[in-house]
């Protein structure tokens, strides 16, 4: 079991950046981790994954040339740079994890096991 908490998210002009992070309790290159997002009204959506022990990374294409994850092993922390933001990425910000995807599961937020509780992101025109 890992326990997640995300922290960073804020107010922001469109065209600015932010930075979020998720602390993870456990060894952070055991599990595959994803943000996903939700703004008002709206499903939660996927946003970006990591491969566990430092694999390929995933884009939705909404955020491809945008926002990146990286991962700090020695933090047990993952990061989501957000940059060029507009008004349409405004939601709350979620990171999961998960130790046992696989590819094909990465983009499916009903795949993963641990949730942090989320960050508010909010970008203004």
């Amino acid at each position: 079991q890992v326990h997640l908490v995300e922290s960073g998210g804020g107010l922001v002009q469109v065209g600015g950046s932010l930075r979020l992070s998720c602390a993870a309790s456990g060894r952070i290159n055991n599990y595959a981790i994803g943000w996903f997002r939700q703004a008002p009204g709206k499903e939660r959506e996927f946003v970006c994954a990591s491969r566990k022990s430092g694999g390929t990374t995933h884009y939705a294409d909404s955020v491809k040339g945008r926002f990146t994850i990286s991962r700090d092993s020695a933090r047990n922390t993952v990061y989501l740079q957000m940059n060029s933001l507009k008004p349409e990425d405004t939601a709350v910000y979620f990171c999961a994890a998960d130790s046992r995807l696989i590819l094909s599961e990465l983009r499916n937020s009903g795949a993963y096991d641990y949730w942090g509780q989320g960050t508010q992101v909010t970008v203004s025109s």
